[in-house]
């Protein structure tokens, strides 16, 4: 399946779930990152790189992410349902 196609059941579904735009725009950055900087090991200038960000860029947000509360774990496992 083509990454538009695949993209667009994605869009639907989070649609339907009434996503807002800038909240799956901040999921999808963080995701993305999280996903770059695991295939490089946390090594923060090979990830920036590939990223095609600057490697201080990366650095910030990352740590906004980690500033960032996690939801308590019963609302996780009520969502994976």
């Amino acid at each position: 399946m083509q990454i538009r196609t695949r993209m667009e059941t994605l869009i639907d579904e989070m649609l339907d779930g009434q996503i807002m735009l800038n909240e799956a725009m901040s999921e999808f950055e963080k995701l993305y990152i999280q996903k770059a900087l695991l295939r490089y090991k946390d090594h923060l200038s090979q990830t920036a790189n590939a990223l095609g960000i600057h490697r201080n860029t990366l650095s910030k947000r990352v740590s906004t992410y980690q500033e960032q509360p996690k939801p308590p774990k019963r609302l996780l496992s009520r969502r994976s349902k």
